[in-house]
């Protein structure tokens, strides 16, 4: 019997440009790895309603980004993309959470403590974003939950909530989820600053980072001016001073997905930065010609973003639901008449 494949739980919030950095160093090794494990996407609209959001905006971005993720290759018939929203499950089913989770643990996220120092007044959302969190992910008996540093004690509260409520209610109910720090398919650095990681809260600083749906001539000359050194030598490197260089070059080989040598070999006949700068910028756009073409092809057609949408829904809501309605027996709520 073939073993059964491990759930993966994926959040993503609709704020911010997805950029080169995103794609290549996640996205890409998503699409890549759809097969090997039971994947949920989700775009965690509610999540961000932790800060305040224009409302048109908000709605634009959170469709926005479920189109850029089927145009680079998520596949709905292979994975489930839905949004956070439409699943009625995660906001019924953390209140559920929220009245087993004492109030010591919330207050001690070291996101928190830092997101709150820095606000005159403190949404109840912002408190209560872990106990969300830890909903969409055990709803799903994910196993495992791919996380940077800044967000693994999220899902170390996650595992104790998990583990609370499996004790209290003397059952092994929920999976107790794992925190994974995933791949890098590959560190993508600011072209302004190659010391710095390319962020998607600056991927609207003209220069800094190339976002996806960047036009080509935009695409050119952000890595036109990006930062190199005053050298020539065209070459992967260690050194502090050639992270400009570095940086071009590992971009243009997870883009080509070539060899060392073989990146190294197309710029032999280099006649300095300038070309490599030149032949980075070719390679990048042709290779974000056709995830434009599928982007721009969704957002013309609602009606199938939408049918897409639903489906993901549908499966998502199929499956959080019935947990969520445990629950609620489990924690002695009268069930409806049917």
């Amino acid at each position: 019997m073939e073993p059964q494949k491990k759930r993966v739980f994926s959040g993503i919030q609709p704020t911010g440009n997805i950029h080169l950095g995103n794609y290549l160093g996640a996205v890409k090794n998503w699409v890549a790895k759809q097969d090997e494990k039971v994947n949920f996407f989700c775009i965690v609209d509610l999540h961000s309603l932790t800060v305040p959001q224009d409302p048109a905006d908000l709605r634009f971005q959170t469709r926005s980004l479920a189109a850029m993720l089927i145009a680079c290759g998520i596949d709905p018939q292979k994975s489930t993309l839905f949004i956070q929203s439409h699943v009625s499950a995660h906001a019924e089913g953390a209140w559920l959470l929220n009245c087993i989770t004492p109030l010591g643990w919330l207050q001690r996220m070291t996101q928190f403590k830092d997101k709150s120092a820095k606000q005159e007044s403190v949404l109840t959302g912002l408190l209560d974003y872990p106990v969300l969190m830890t909903g969409d992910i055990i709803f799903y008996d994910a196993h495992e939950v791919p996380v940077g540093e800044d967000q693994k004690q999220h899902v170390e509260l996650a595992r104790d909530i998990a583990q609370r409520f499996n004790s209290l209610y003397e059952e092994e109910f929920f999976i107790v989820p794992e925190p994974v720090i995933p791949e890098v398919g590959a560190r993508v650095m600011g072209l302004d600053d190659p010391t710095n990681k390319m962020s998607k809260s600056l991927a609207h600083v003209r220069g800094h980072a190339i976002r996806l749906l960047d036009e080509p001539k935009e695409i050119e000359r952000s890595f036109k001016r990006a930062v190199t050194d005053s050298g020539n030598e065209i070459a992967f490197s260690d050194d502090p001073e050639k992270a400009g260089v570095n940086n071009l070059l590992g971009i243009y080989k997870a883009v080509t997905g070539k060899s060392e040598a073989d990146v190294l070999a197309d710029f032999a006949n280099a006649r300095g930065y300038g070309d490599l700068k030149k032949g980075v910028a070719a390679v990048t756009i042709e290779m974000l010609r056709p995830i434009q073409e599928r982007y721009q092809a969704l957002m013309a057609d609602p009606v199938e973003l939408d049918r897409l949408l639903a489906i993901g829904a549908a499966q998502a809501q199929a499956i959080s639901q019935p947990k969520v309605d445990q629950m609620k027996q489990m924690m002695g709520l009268v069930p409806p008449r049917r």
